[in-house]
């Protein structure tokens, strides 16, 4: 049996992968972490990783200023973490990639097989659209308590693309800012806060007299949630490293 960690246990997201896990017979929930610090589903809550009992693998749904404390943690305890945890700085992705020198860490801004495979499939068109004059645009949707924009998946769709164009195109986000005509070599992220939308992300190439667009739309935060415990059992006893979902689906 596989023992993780839930830290950010009483998010949403807590909430949901708990109720996976409970019916999930590889895998148990031996703590959480949370500030809040009630027991909500029988195992014991603690406001600090430290302390917490032995675990296989941590399982990270907090915030972006906790992540810092996470990765030290895990560096040196040595315990692999699904780190789902969005809108990380460009010092914290470094000490990301710090931590998987001596630790497992699993990393992706998107936990769902969907747009894993959509951000394979745009790395095989993109080159193609764009040697054919295609404009590309991202346009993401999420809920009214959404802090970070745009999203990070939107921003690892984008990667997707500009690591399949030799990462010859830069991002535009605000074009209200400034009175310019359009760069070719650009890929605009726009984003839109309302309502309970879980997420939709809209990937457009728009050419002459046409427009491909390809479309993701979450309809309930569980294919996320799934995703995170599948990485979570994949990722228990790995070696050092910086590991993704497409290694967990692949």
């Amino acid at each position: 049996m596989i023992r993780a960690i839930m830290n950010g246990c009483h998010g949403v997201m807590g909430h949901v992968i708990t109720d996976i896990i409970s019916k999930d017979d590889a895998i148990e929930i031996v703590a959480g972490v949370d500030m809040n610090t009630e027991n909500y589903a029988g195992y014991p809550v603690f406001k600090s990783l430290d302390e917490c009992p032995e675990a296989d693998v941590i399982i990270d749904f907090s915030t972006a200023k906790a992540v810092d404390g996470l990765l030290d943690y895990c560096e040196t305890k040595k315990v692999p973490v699904v780190l789902c945890t969005t809108g990380l700085s460009e010092d914290q992705l470094n000490h990301v990639k710090e931590a998987s020198k001596v630790d497992a860490v699993l990393r992706s801004a998107n936990m769902s097989i969907g747009i894993n495979l959509l951000m394979k499939t745009l790395k095989e068109v993109a080159p193609v659209l764009a040697a054919a004059g295609f404009d590309i645009e991202i346009l993401e949707k999420h809920h009214n308590r959404k802090i970070d924009a745009p999203s990070g998946t939107a921003i690892a769709l984008a990667d997707a693309i500009n690591e399949s164009l030799d990462n010859s195109y830069h991002y535009k986000y605000d074009r209200s800012s400034e009175r310019v005509a359009r760069d070719p070599k650009e890929i605009g992220i726009q984003a839109m806060r309302g309502g309970t939308i879980v997420g939709e992300h809209d990937i457009m190439f728009a050419g002459r007299d046409e427009v491909i667009t390809f479309t993701h739309t979450a309809y309930s935060r569980e294919i996320f949630a799934k995703g995170a415990v599948e990485a979570a059992k994949f990722l228990a006893g790995k070696p050092a490293g910086l590991y993704d979902m497409a290694d967990v689906v692949g």
